[in-house]
């Protein structure tokens, strides 16, 4: 778990100094709020479907499919888990309006952005494929569930504009390509991989211009937010860390799965807060408060289950 630590404070330290790049931007006026939201909108509607297409682009293997399958099903139990725990867990406070925005941070974790370079640097390619099913059903559900559960609407409209939407569509296309082993020239595949190594950089940079409208000292002090932590960054892993080493699952699937859903809140909650205009000044809160005791939390986490599995 040694090298699980060093990963995880190196990629949570690159992410820091790129969201302090955009803290400065903005506070030095090359990134105001309009700009902001366009560029949100670059990396959720272009620069993220571009990568989750391209992870699909692997010579096909009978043998990992098996785990492929696994990992999305751990990955449905996993959000349908932290859906479940978000109802129960989190009521309607004197800010009824911000109740949206905290169980969306307790149900979807930065398993891309953060979750990827981790899994890389700890279990290599295999994991990143197995990875990649998460990320699959992340995108299924907060296109679906976390749209509705911003927008407050439920009606099928809703829901077929947000199966319809660019990263559904990149699922759908990239999985169709893997199974039936199209593999797209290089010349293009390289082009993707260009747009598609802005991913984390425009999202940090987005995030911290995001965090740059907020008062830190003030959020330290704020505690539901440490509640909202608790239940995101060790509640949840916990309990499914628990559930899953009663059964038989191979290990590397499992600490995948784990590891994604021990990443802090998504950085999807403060694109989408713009997008739908909800609070997202609070939503950056979220994501900033978790993504530093995330620093902690995921190690602790990936030792626990080092005993367990």
């Amino acid at each position: 778990m040694e090298a699980l630590t060093i990963t995880a404070l190196t990629q949570i330290l690159i992410m820091f100094f790129i969201i302090i790049v955009g803290v400065i931007c903005f506070k030095l006026k090359l990134i105001d709020k309009a700009t902001n939201k366009k560029l949100s909108e670059m990396v959720l509607l272009l620069v993220n479907p571009i990568v989750i297409f391209v992870s699909y682009q692997r010579e096909f293997d009978a043998a990992l499919m098996k785990g492929l399958l696994i990992s999305l099903l751990l990955g449905f139990i996993t959000h349908v888990a932290g859906i479940v725990v978000s109802i129960l867990l989190l009521h309607k406070n004197k800010h009824e309006s911000d109740i949206a925005i905290e169980r969306f941070a307790v149900i979807y974790a930065n398993c891309g952005f953060m979750g990827i370079p981790l899994v890389y640097g700890v279990f290599g390619s295999e994991g990143v494929f197995y990875l990649t099913a998460y990320v699959m059903i992340f995108n299924l559900f907060v296109w679906t569930h976390g749209v509705i559960s911003m927008t407050g609407k439920k009606d099928l409209k809703t829901v077929v504009t947000a199966c319809l939407s660019p990263s559904m569509l990149a699922n759908i296309f990239g999985f169709t390509l893997f199974i039936t082993r199209i593999t797209l020239p290089e010349v293009l595949i390289d082009s993707l991989n260009y747009l598609g190594n802005m991913n984390t950089p425009l999202a940090m940079m987005v995030a911290g211009a995001t965090i740059a409208q907020n008062d830190i000292l003030k959020l330290l002090g704020k505690f539901r937010i440490y509640y909202i932590s608790f239940l995101k960054l060790l509640f949840v892993p916990l309990v499914m860390l628990f559930i899953y080493s009663l059964f038989d699952i191979p290990k590397i699937v499992l600490l995948t799965s784990v590891l994604a859903v021990s990443c802090p809140t998504a950085v999807t909650i403060s694109l989408f807060s713009m997008r739908f205009n909800k609070n997202y000044l609070y939503a950056s809160e979220l994501f900033a408060m978790t993504t530093i005791l995330s620093v902690i939390t995921i190690p602790l986490v990936m030792a626990i289950a080092g005993f367990l599995v």
